[in-house]
């Protein structure tokens, strides 16, 4: 049973920072690049960062760049991201994913965690 749990969502005011955290389980992830995306109340899912296996390649959508750091564990089946100057608009509920090296869309995705709310007060 192929399993990915997030956690470390929670409330935060503008400006802080939360950390999540995405562990997978159930099979080796070795060939899976690992991603986040986002959706809010009423809004399509959207990416927001992805890293390959090794953990040499990042990518990030332009809303998040600069503020959000994508990050793997050194067993490859956990994956971190860390969000500071958090913002009103960033509140989502945060998916974690794996699937395709570089995809950015998330029908390239094979597996995908429950969520964790991320809430952001002004």
């Amino acid at each position: 049973q192929v399993q990915l749990v997030e956690s470390g969502g929670g409330l935060v005011q503008a400006g802080g920072s939360l950390r999540l955290s995405c562990a997978a389980s159930g099979r080796t992830f070795s060939s899976y690049a690992m991603g986040w995306f986002r959706q809010a109340p009423g809004k399509e899912r959207e990416f927001v960062a992805t890293i390959s296996w090794s953990g040499g390649n990042t990518y990030y959508a332009d809303s998040v760049k600069g503020r959000f750091t994508i990050s793997r564990g050194n067993a490859k089946n956990t994956v971190y991201l860390q969000m500071n100057s958090l913002k009103p608009e960033d509140t989502a509920v945060y998916y974690c994913a794996a699937g395709s090296p570089g995809a950015t869309i998330s029908y390239a995705y094979d597996y995908w965690g429950q969520g964790t709310q991320v809430t952001v007060s002004s």
